[in-house]
């Protein structure tokens, strides 16, 4: 199979990330923070230099490095943390299951949610926001790409409103992280994204990031190796927001990922794909394809359909070829509710690092079969 899909979870992963895992499973056993043997001292020791590898590329203090499960588990503490004591959220259309289905969950508990539109005139998608901002607005949540279509939303504008108004911003970088340059501050409060995405992580990996402005209650407590003897949750970060034993290998292989994504370069990551997606647009538009969000500023991801096809049918084809990209409705409901594509869906196509110019010709070539059959 030729992955295609890579907004999901990127595949193959780098060399050094395969001989990191296995390195750690072989040298560092010891549980990180749990004890003072030489064992859990280096492995804490790896943890703690893949920490401040993060902290550097999202220009945060190593202490503001949460470790996390994935995207999905650092929104889940983002936005509860912040709401748990009430008020009021606003979020965007475009948002992924992983803010929307929880703020969801926090409106069954009495929380308020405002649901701001996106445009394609960043300025309006910002005005959108603001006029939304109440006195009990706690927080705004939004991703900075959709998974789906990749459009990049304004979200330093919103940092910066946010920063005026004096309100956190959670930002979901999933999609983000890896091809933008995305840092906290400057009105970004939190970044919550995925480590295997674009950073070329193994799965069961995320990062939770905080500018260190803003402390959020827990919705997880335990054992975190800190102020062992208190049954209170320690107040000290990171082990505040990271109840129980860490993924100590996905953790190190993480880091190896993140030492490719730096050595590689975010903007020469970001070209090649994005000229993988400009070749494979031209070839979709030649075939009759309709492209989403074609002229918005994007991330590299094309969501395209063919008229009296579901994206379903496209997908399960192109995977008898040979070729792994997604159909359906990405976990995404807003998004598809604003695009006006839930009856459908959309095939997506996201490339990595590891793609090339011959793949995508070949997958071109399998549609042309499709739109003759």
């Amino acid at each position: 199979m030729v992955n295609f899909d890579n907004s999901a979870g990127s595949f193959p992963k780098p060399a050094r990330v395969r001989l990191a895992v296995n390195d750690a499973i072989r040298r560092f056993g010891g549980n990180p923070g749990r004890g003072g043997h030489k064992l859990s001292m280096a492995s804490g020791e790896q943890v703690y230099r893949v920490r401040k590898k993060a902290a550097e590329l999202f220009a945060a203090q190593p202490e503001n490095i949460a470790f996390v499960p994935n995207c999905t588990f650092g929104l889940n503490m983002a936005i509860k943390g912040l709401m748990k004591y009430g008020g009021h959220i606003i979020i965007s259309s475009f948002e992924h299951n992983a803010c929307a289905r929880p703020v969801y969950a926090l409106t069954r508990q009495g929380i308020k949610c405002s649901v701001a539109q996106v445009s394609s005139d960043t300025e309006k998608t910002v005005k959108n926001f603001e006029r939304l901002i109440r006195s009990d607005t706690r927080c705004i949540c939004c991703i900075a790409a959709s998974n789906v279509t990749g459009r990049i939303l304004p979200f330093r504008e919103l940092g910066r409103l946010c920063k005026k108004q004096g309100i956190p911003l959670i930002v979901d970088a999933a999609q983000a992280s890896g091809v933008l340059d995305i840092t906290v501050g400057e009105g970004i409060s939190f970044i919550c994204t995925s480590g295997q995405k674009g950073l070329y992580g193994p799965t069961g990996t995320g990062l939770l990031i905080s500018s260190g402005e803003y402390s959020l209650a827990t919705i997880i407590e335990g054992g975190t190796g800190a102020t062992s003897g208190e049954l209170e949750q320690t107040p000290y970060m990171p082990e505040k927001l990271e109840s129980g034993s860490l993924n100590t290998a996905g953790i190190i292989g993480l880091g190896a990922g993140i030492d490719f994504v730096r050595a590689t370069g975010i903007e020469k990551i970001r070209s090649h794909e994005t000229r993988l997606c400009r070749q494979f647009e031209k070839g979709l538009r030649e075939l009759g394809a309709r492209i989403y969000d074609e002229d918005c500023p994007r991330v590299p991801i094309t969501a395209f359909g063919f008229k009296g096809r579901t994206s379903e049918e496209v997908a399960k084809y192109l995977s008898d070829c040979g070729f792994a990209l997604r159909g359906g409705l990405h976990c995404a409901a807003l998004a598809h509710e604003s695009l006006g594509t839930t009856s459908t869906g959309l095939v997506r196509f996201s490339p990595s690092a590891f793609n090339d110019s011959s793949q995508v010709n070949a997958l071109l070539g399998a549609l042309r079969g499709l739109t003759k059959a």
